[in-house]
């Protein structure tokens, strides 16, 4: 019997702030807002967390005592909201797991474990940021290898706590690293994901360095390419019969938002995979407005529909639309790997 499997993704998810006190006026489930049916649907779930789950209150300083220019934290008892969505996996690799400091980034990985929820990309020492995420969806072991470009303050050593931190580059020293996790994931797993929370916010179009390496990352064996920090949604591009989601954006958050960019509108990206392979990948349109995330509809979804379905065309991408998604068909190749 040939066996299928879905997961859900999600770019950034942010919890404090406005987040968290709409959580305390509307309850746990609200952040989600009609697109939890869609979420639970899936059989699996996958998000990068954008804060910390901390009570600490001390904020990061570099070492010359300056303040970043952003802090997100939210109250533990928010985790929650990500179990009401059933969050299988969070990827922690990213430039807010340590905004208070590599307390509240140990604090974030305690309070997942004890919510069941598997992470993946920080932790208290080298080996335990680079160890991989592997979570179950539908009869299918999946395995999440995570990085982050910045901050290389926060890198994790041998002996300290901090993110998988990797630079954005070829080079062997660097890129063997990435190597070796793939092929760990590989023989962990039957569908390999790699993470990375990488480059500038506000681009909605990978450069040429960027390009180059998600292809070579594919060809080290990822089956999907997940990219996230843009703060939009970047093109999809197929690599080898495997999809690079550039930039899956933001979901949940209270940030301000860029009028022509317009970083208020995103997706929750859908992948459907059978025999071990990805068949194509689902985008339901959505926007992100008073702390909550829904369908986008009318104007703002065609407007979404029109620049993603341009960025993709860019990267040589075909992009199918009906009424409920944005559909790329991917394809099938040879099964491969564990059930």
């Amino acid at each position: 019997m040939t066996l299928s499997v879905s997961v859900a993704l999600a770019g950034d998810v942010m919890l404090g702030r406005g987040v968290q006190r709409a959580i305390g006026e509307r309850g746990f489930a609200y952040p989600w807002g009609d697109l939890l049916p869609e979420i639970m649907a899936a059989d699996g779930f996958l998000i990068n967390l954008e804060c910390a789950l901390t009570d600490h209150h001390r904020r990061w300083r570099d070492r010359d005592g300056a303040l970043k220019a952003f802090y997100f934290r939210a109250p533990p008892r928010v985790v929650k909201t990500l179990r009401l969505a059933g969050v299988d996996l969070a990827v922690l690799a990213n430039n807010h797991a340590a905004d208070y400091g590599m307390t509240g980034l140990l604090d974030t990985v305690r309070h997942l474990d004890e919510a069941g929820i598997a992470h993946a990309g920080a932790g208290a020492d080298l080996a335990a940021a680079r160890a991989l995420g592997v979570v179950t969806a539908g009869q299918w072991r999946l395995a999440v290898v995570a990085f982050a470009d910045y901050p290389e303050a926060w890198a994790a050593t041998p002996a300290a706590p901090g993110i998988n931190y990797t630079p954005v580059t070829l080079a062997e020293n660097d890129f063997t690293v990435i190597e070796q996790a793939l092929a760990e994931a590989r023989r962990q797993a039957g569908l390999v994901i790699f993470s990375i929370h990488w480059g500038p916010n506000m681009r909605t179009r990978p450069t040429q360095q960027f390009r180059e390496f998600a292809r070579r990352v594919v060809e080290a064996g990822a089956d999907l390419f997940w990219g996230h920090s843009a703060h939009v949604v970047q093109g999809v591009e197929l690599w080898q019969g495997k999809p690079i989601l550039y930039d899956t954006g933001d979901f949940v958050d209270d940030y301000a938002v860029h009028g022509e960019l317009r970083n208020d509108l995103s997706a929750l990206f859908l992948m459907r995979a059978r025999a071990a392979a990805i068949e194509r990948i689902d985008l339901v349109p959505a926007t992100i407005g008073r702390c909550q995330v829904n369908r986008a509809h009318g104007a703002e979804r065609a407007w979404f529909a029109d620049r993603f379905t341009t960025l993709c065309a860019e990267l040589g991408t075909e992009v199918l639309a009906t009424d409920e998604m944005l559909t790329i068909p991917v394809g099938l190749v040879p099964e491969r790997g564990h059930r």
